[in-house]
């Protein structure tokens, strides 16, 4: 590969991986998946067969993000769990013959849902895919990590404090312009705050019917992905950014499920699907829901400045994309901030 920021060096590529990954030999051809605007993304074509590579960006990077090798740990702790994962076969340092840190894992053939409506698939198998998402989030939350290897994956309690500092941090580090929604947004998350309940699991931090592929042929999950914005913390955190995708439009880029005939098309309301997970993990209900709802908006505010805050800088992994998630802050601002006045 050449012509493009931060462009793989096949020849030297080839003899590491070979070095590095037992079995690994005749690499042939390296292409960028056009999606995964965080980390690059690339399928491996070898005479071996076929595999991921899944490597930092280039360029000045804002402080704890970017972490492959936390997405590295967190799959490879996974094997054998009731949370599917593919199979981790290395990860590099921070000096590697790419210039900087990569994991590469199995290539696993299956489908990935762009679209949440799901346009695609019976009504049927609509609701059978939501539910195993819902079956998967639910295992991945009752995951011991301690007897996994991931006790100290992250910091237990106080976490939504905790995020709410981070990602305002990250925010403030890559914002371009004031949006008043935003400030008005960070405000009342800071004084709605809930008490800490106590609960702490493995958390994604990106749960979302994209982020995991299925059978070729069936309503079975067979790989979460995208792992970098993993952690030890409130499991409500997850079920909150997934339940999200419900209230966002579905003619924008988010492609949400606001605008859908949910009832018609067989998908679930967000009440049955929380319902669900509720009942999957022996729990009564959840308060303080709006809080949830809106701290996820906010979360996902903050990623989006980011990447677009990259465009700008010329480091982005898909520029064009890019700039188009810097639109969609205000859009998620103004969602945030509709639904805290729908339920104050």
């Amino acid at each position: 590969m050449s012509g493009e920021a931060g462009a793989i060096d096949q020849a030297a590529l080839a003899p590491y991986l070979e070095a590095h990954i037992p079995g690994f030999a005749g690499l042939s051809a390296i292409e960028k998946f056009k999606s995964g605007q965080s980390n690059p993304t690339y399928l491996l074509t070898a005479a071996s067969g076929r595999y991921v590579l899944r490597a930092k960006p280039p360029g000045q990077l804002l402080k704890s993000a970017h972490q492959v090798d936390r997405e590295f740990r967190v799959m490879r702790a996974l094997a054998g769990t009731a949370v599917p994962v593919p199979r981790m076969l290395h990860l590099s340092g921070e000096e590697s013959p790419i210039g900087r840190m990569f994991y590469v894992m199995e290539y696993l053939d299956g489908r990935i849902f762009w679209d949440p409506s799901l346009p695609d698939v019976s009504g049927n198998e609509r609701a059978a895919i939501y539910d195993a998402m819902n079956a998967t989030l639910a295992a991945m939350h009752d995951v011991d990590v301690d007897a996994v290897g991931l006790g100290d994956f992250g910091k237990p309690g106080s976490y939504f404090e905790r995020q709410l500092a981070r990602w305002t941090g990250q925010y403030r580090a890559s914002e371009t312009e004031t949006i008043t929604d935003i400030d008005r947004l960070i405000a009342w998350l800071e004084t709605h705050m809930p008490a800490d309940d106590g609960r702490v699991s493995l958390v994604h931090g990106d749960y979302r019917l994209d982020n995991m592929m299925f059978a070729p042929g069936a309503p079975k999950v067979i790989a979460v992905l995208d792992w970098e914005l993993s952690t030890l913390g409130h499991p409500f955190a997850d079920l909150a950014y997934q339940c999200m995708q419900w209230r966002l439009p579905h003619a924008s880029g988010f492609r949400g499920l606001d605008g859908v005939d949910r009832a018609a098309a067989g998908l679930p309301s967000e009440e049955a699907y929380v319902a669900a997970y509720c009942r999957r993990r022996g729990i009564e209900g959840i308060d303080s829901w709006t809080f949830f709802l809106a701290f996820a908006f906010f979360r996902l505010a903050a990623i989006c400045q980011g990447v677009y805050r990259r465009a700008l800088d010329g480091n982005a992994s898909n520029p064009e994309k890019a700039r188009t998630y810097g639109q969609a802050v205000k859009l998620l601002a103004a969602l945030a901030v509709e639904l805290i006045d729908e339920n104050s």
